[in-house]
């Protein structure tokens, strides 16, 4: 029986959606031609069926060529890595999570800073949406 495969992504994977998201879309030859260094047509376009059974990557036919397009965003993808770190390390624990960061000793002051403003934006926005919900009922 085949390994599972994991809902998050590999580092190869996680390389060819940076490409892709980047130009948007591409032929296997474009994405390899994109990519840093060396690597076999053979590997890049495994990884993209892979991506595409995954549900991150789709194509359209272009002539005899498959163009390839991500299906999902950045943005979309970070966070459904973040709830896979914050499910298996904190045990879905956002809490814990930003605890484990204020705790690395790499963060500067200006690191915390901008993390003290985005908490007072978000309890702002908080505040706002508990009055318009109160309004309503």
């Amino acid at each position: 029986m085949p390994p599972k495969q994991s809902a998050t992504l590999t580092e190869a994977e996680l390389r060819i959606m940076d490409v892709l998201w980047r130009k948007s879309s591409g032929t296997v030859q474009q994405v390899l031609d994109w990519l840093p260094g060396s690597l076999a047509y053979n590997s890049v376009l495994t990884t993209i069926r892979v991506l595409e059974k995954k549900g991150h990557v789709k194509h359209v036919k272009d002539g005899r060529a498959y163009i390839y397009e991500p299906t999902i965003g950045r943005e979309e993808a970070t966070r459904s890595e973040i709830r896979h770190l914050v499910s298996r390390f904190f045990r879905n624990s956002h809490e814990a999570l930003l605890l484990n960061i204020l705790q690395d000793e790499e963060i500067d002051a200006g690191q915390l800073k901008r993390l003290r403003e985005m908490l007072d934006q978000h309890d702002a926005r908080n505040d706002t949406r508990s009055e318009v919900k109160g309004d309503q009922e």
